[in-house]
């Protein structure tokens, strides 16, 4: 296996197991731990991977999306926390909207279940965990189902979303940067969320440390468009900092 065939073979690891280690890179490829450290620094100079502490993790693009499966196995800990956060920012709220993807779907399973509340939303994870709640109505917008993240897209979907005006909206990323705002790989899941914000009164980014400096290909909205960004505290405290003026409050737990 040559170097740009071992490059191929980390990144095609990456994008399906979510992350890799470079101790078990080595001994996967037959390589030294340095020969991993190099290949995964020039795959960060391409783009396609973010370096963590001892491994690294893909960078969705235009090209790559992680599924929803994959989701459900990074940063556990750190997601619940997060969605446990957002759903103290609930306030007096009746309808709310729940983005797709597995915070969100944390939100969801963290929502009181002893008020009224009518929950919007494309992603059938969060509608099916919501369905035997008693107090809360959930509607499930229509369109195309996205394998990946079990999720509805299309104008069917953003058309129903903009007869709503929607008290609070907890939306996802797949990347949020200062300079360029949040942003996703695909078009079509870029248009649901900017309805969600269009129609929502109140908006709060939800997203793990790992989110931020991200981009993908899709913008669909402004840091500034947020009143609150919850996070988990691996984003360094400077960092949230910066944020912060560009207008929303950040949390990190």
């Amino acid at each position: 296996m040559d170097t740009d065939e071992r490059r191929r073979e980390i990144l095609q690891i990456a994008r399906r197991d979510g992350s890799v280690e470079v101790a078990a890179l080595a001994v996967k490829l037959s390589v030294a731990k340095e020969t991993v450290r190099r290949d995964l620094h020039t795959l960060e100079e391409h783009g396609l991977v973010r370096r963590t502490h001892g491994g690294a993790y893909p960078v969705e693009s235009a090209g790559f999306e992680s599924t929803l499966a994959v989701r459900t196995t990074r940063l556990v800990p750190q997601k619940s926390r997060i969605a446990a956060a957002a759903a103290g920012l609930l306030g007096d709220a009746e309808t709310v909207f729940v983005d797709e993807g597995f915070t969100p779907q944390l939100i969801a399973e963290a929502l009181p279940l002893d008020r009224a509340l009518t929950v919007v939303t494309a992603s059938l994870t969060v509608a099916t965990a919501l369905a035997d709640a008693e107090k809360i109505a959930v509607l499930l917008l229509g369109g195309r189902v996205r394998g990946s993240t079990m999720a509805t897209v299309d104008h069917w979907t953003t058309r129903m979303l903009s007869e709503f005006v929607i008290d609070l909206a907890y939306v996802g990323a797949n990347g949020i940067s200062r300079e360029y705002g949040l942003t996703t790989p695909d078009p079509a899941v870029s248009e649901v969320k900017a309805q969600a914000m269009r129609s929502a009164r109140r908006r709060v980014f939800v997203g793990i440390h790992t989110k931020f400096g991200a981009v993908s290909f899709c913008r669909f909205a402004e840091v500034g468009d947020f009143e609150t960004i919850v996070t988990d505290a691996g984003l360094p405290s400077a960092e949230a900092q910066r944020y912060s003026l560009l207008g929303p409050q950040v949390i990190r737990v």
